[in-house]
């Protein structure tokens, strides 16, 4: 019994649907509009959140150590670090390895490899790279290197320690533009849902209008008002789940053209590989709030016909 009144409700919704095209257009392209707007937001989200994971792992402390230090004495200091909480992680980079490092990098550069080999001993220092778990961190870690330092005497073998503040402020600046974009991201996608879920209901009012009378009827003979308002609320269904297939589609093109730019941006991501990889749950979730949507309109708009 109920598997057949679903069956009528969902036949009625699906006629009332095909036989109302006009309205039934409007309805969809309202909610495209909506559902492709907030999703953009979305990946606005995530494209920053990237940008600022990349900026984090490029952000480190470089310890320059004097020629004389010998590489027993460095990993030993190198093993004290180690020891520090906030530290994510410590790379040893000796002379040799730095020498040869240098000239991969600069191997199309002629005069300068010319004139490393002029100069004939290895000009550069052995070296450790310090990571820290949080970015946020990292002033404290200068303090204490630097406490180390001063620790060593006579017997310092550090020349230098390279920190850059910029990078530090960067992240800082960053996380405060994420969470206003996230903030400002929310408030436009709570606007958007609503004026969606508005503009949808005075549209579907427009089909139901059609039907009042018989509505009417409908509540005079004893109908329920779950089984007069289900087949528009199916119809409302309908609306945001067609909606949400013709956004998935769209997002396609939009992602391509993006993707291409975000990832030049060195953002960290190319925004149509992760829209791919992401394909069947950010369709599951614009089916899931297109169909919210949709049903939501559909349910306002009959109350007033419920009233006899």
């Amino acid at each position: 019994m109920i598997f057949t009144k679903i069956k009528r409700t969902v036949k009625s919704g699906a006629i009332s649907f095909w036989r109302n095209g006009s309205v039934s257009l409007a309805s969809v392209l309202i909610l495209t509009v909506t559902l492709t707007v907030i999703t953009m937001v979305l990946f606005s989200g995530v494209v920053l959140s990237s940008t600022l994971e990349t900026i984090k792992n490029k952000v480190d402390i470089d310890i320059y150590f004097v020629k004389g230090a010998t590489e027993d004495s460095i990993l030993s200091f190198a093993n004290e670090v180690k020891k520090n909480p906030d530290i994510l992680d410590v790379k040893y980079t000796s002379r040799d390895q730095a020498y040869q490092n240098f000239k991969e990098r600069h191997k199309d550069e002629e005069a300068t490899i010319q004139a490393l080999t002029e100069i004939g001993d290895n000009p550069l220092p052995a070296s450790i790279n310090v990571k820290a778990k949080d970015p946020n961190k990292y002033d404290s870690i200068v303090t204490f290197l630097k406490d180390k330092e001063t620790a060593l005497g006579n017997n310092n073998i550090i020349d230098k320690i390279n920190y850059t503040e910029k990078n530090q402020q960067a992240i800082g600046s960053l996380n405060r533009i994420i969470n206003a974009s996230n903030k400002l991201g929310i408030l436009i996608a709570i606007f958007f849902a609503i004026v969606s879920i508005l503009i949808t209901f005075n549209t579907i009012r427009l089909a139901i209008y059609i039907f009042r009378e018989e509505v009417s009827v409908m509540r005079l003979v004893g109908a329920s008002e779950t089984y007069i308002r289900a087949p528009f609320v199916t119809v409302g269904i309908l609306y945001g789940l067609v909606s949400a297939i013709v956004t998935t589609i769209i997002l396609l093109p939009i992602t391509h053209y993006a993707g291409n730019w975000t990832e030049k941006l060195g953002t960290g991501m190319n925004l149509f590989d992760y829209y791919r990889a992401n394909m069947l749950m950010i369709t599951a979730a614009l089916v899931v709030g297109g169909t919210m949507l949709g049903a939501i309109s559909s349910f306002l708009a009959i109350k007033k016909y419920l009233k006899v």
